[in-house]
């Protein structure tokens, strides 16, 4: 214990935290084994000043639970040691949680507002939830009501559903990994097995817990991703209606096999619609399995929840828009950063000449077909965001690559607009003006 106290004694002095033996104007942080230390209150500048307090100490990293001196706000402060994470190989997994984790905002994804690195350790500046784990809750409580298992799963999905549309997979998202905070909503944690999807490109690599595994992961075949997260959705979803797992066994080839053959027991007081939910998303064959879209609620349905109150929109957050506005044109603006709250125009609108292509398809079904033109055409893409692409492709007879700039735009509320423009000639028009 008293190496771990020296080591904590030396990560705290590298950001600027005072280890004291008197106690004057100190704050005493007392360790899970009875032993205590005193920080100097005034030593806290350099990490926002936050007084953090030991919650736990694990062989790679230790829990703390921070407040902020001036607005009371409680952070959970994640202490990383550079050697541990390096004997251990897991250093991809932790760039991986960092950089998703820092690109991330969303009501129901654990928030992480700030890295700090020192010699010796990072620091992870997260979100603080209370509530434990979904895993816990299940064990102490049993199997949820309809109407509270529905709103815990609209919340996991829509999280869910933000990961993908920003091309991030979790692949290993289970009841542990979601988290309650102090009201009772879902917050999805531990992004370290996450992983990027790129467009034509499969991942292969097996990871996850075995019971929330899809069949395709732990047989090692190819998968694009998003199937695989909606899987485990399938079996939390599973375990806060049963409180039970639908596929477990102590003999781990036993356990494969039973998730190969895709059957399960359906307790009979399941109502239809749920049991019919979960049969698609327990889907073996990926290519039958259900979508995000597949599951948005019919009326009547078990997603259907028409007391679900959502609040009003608000004035978007300058870190929630996108990187390229400044390259829009200035008469209509990206998708991404259209605010649909405005009240509409009282006057009668003349029709206007657009160049590109019109559609009053769903933004999601425009790029998809966008997605399938280009693998018919042999394009090469590069994914600049959701709704932006450069694209390119060889002419056979001349060699040479025309290259071309693909981005989305909402004309008004029911159409869209997708804009072609020329990269080349784009970069010269920048070079005369």
């Amino acid at each position: 214990m008293q190496q771990k106290r020296d080591n904590l004694t030396n990560s705290a002095k590298q950001i600027g935290l005072i280890i004291n033996k008197s106690k004057k104007k100190v704050m005493k942080i007392n360790l899970p084994t009875n032993d205590f230390i005193y920080v100097e209150s005034e030593a806290l500048k350099t990490v926002n000043k936050l007084l953090f307090w030991v919650a736990s100490l694990l062989d790679v990293k230790a829990s703390i639970v921070g407040e902020h001196q001036l607005t009371g706000h409680k952070v959970a402060v994640k202490i990383l040691n550079r050697q541990k994470i390096r004997s251990l190989d897991v250093v991809g997994k932790i760039k991986r949680e960092i950089q998703n984790l820092k690109l991330f905002r969303h009501p129901h994804i654990i928030k992480l507002y700030q890295v700090i690195s020192t010699p010796t350790d990072f620091f992870m500046v997260m979100e603080y939830v209370s509530g434990g784990e979904l895993f816990d809750y299940i064990c102490k409580h049993g199997r949820v009501e309809d109407a509270e298992a529905r709103r815990l799963f609209q919340q996991i999905l829509s999280a869910v559903d933000y990961c993908h549309r920003h091309m991030v997979v979790h692949r290993d998202l289970k009841p542990e990994n979601v988290l309650l905070d102090a009201h009772m909503n879902a917050k999805i944690a531990d992004f370290g097995l996450s992983n990027m999807m790129s467009d034509g490109e499969f991942l292969r690599t097996s990871c996850g817990s075995p019971n929330y595994a899809a069949p395709e992961v732990i047989s090692g075949r190819l998968y694009a991703g998003p199937e695989v997260d909606i899987w485990s959705c399938g079996v939390i979803l599973y375990a806060l209606l049963c409180g039970t797992l639908p596929f477990d066994d102590e003999h781990v080839p036993t356990l494969f096999k039973k998730i190969r053959g895709g059957v399960f027991y359906i307790p009979e007081y399941l109502n239809r619609s749920v049991a019919t939910l979960l049969m698609h998303m327990l889907q073996v064959d990926p290519l039958k399995r259900a979508t995000i879209k597949d599951i948005s609620p019919p009326t009547g349905s078990f997603m259907d929840d028409s007391t679900m109150h959502i609040p009003p929109g608000v004035k978007p957050h300058p870190e929630r828009m996108p990187p390229l506005i400044a390259d829009s044109p200035k008469a209509r603006c990206p998708l991404d950063a259209l605010n649909t709250t405005k009240p509409k125009s009282l006057t009668v609108k003349k029709a206007k000449w657009h160049l590109g292509i019109r559609s009053q398809s769903k933004p999601y079904d425009i790029m998809a077909e966008v997605y399938r033109a280009m693998k018919q055409l042999d394009f090469e893409w590069k994914v600049v965001n959701a709704y932006h692409l450069r694209v390119r492709r060889k002419n056979p007879v001349t060699g040479n690559y025309v290259k071309m700039s693909l981005q989305l735009y909402q004309v008004d509320n029911r159409s869209y607009l997708l804009d072609f423009k020329s990269i080349d000639e784009y970069k010269a028009k920048l070079k005369i003006t």
